[in-house]
């Protein structure tokens, strides 16, 4: 996985979701809007980068 310091872009996908749904319950619909943004992208980036993982291990 990728990692950046001790967490995985996985850790940080979720705690920005997680972000984004108490500041969007609390009326911060911007912030919560961008941060669920963000959130999917490194989503999207874990997925491409697990799936090209597990195709260079079914390769090699």
């Amino acid at each position: 996985m990728m990692y950046f310091g001790e967490h995985s872009l996985l850790y940080y996908a979720v705690i920005l979701a997680i972000c984004a749904v108490i500041l969007g319950f609390l009326g911060f619909g911007g912030l919560a809007g961008a941060l669920s943004q963000i959130a999917g992208i490194l989503f999207y980036v874990f997925i491409l980068l697990f799936v090209l993982a597990i195709i260079a291990h079914l390769v090699r």
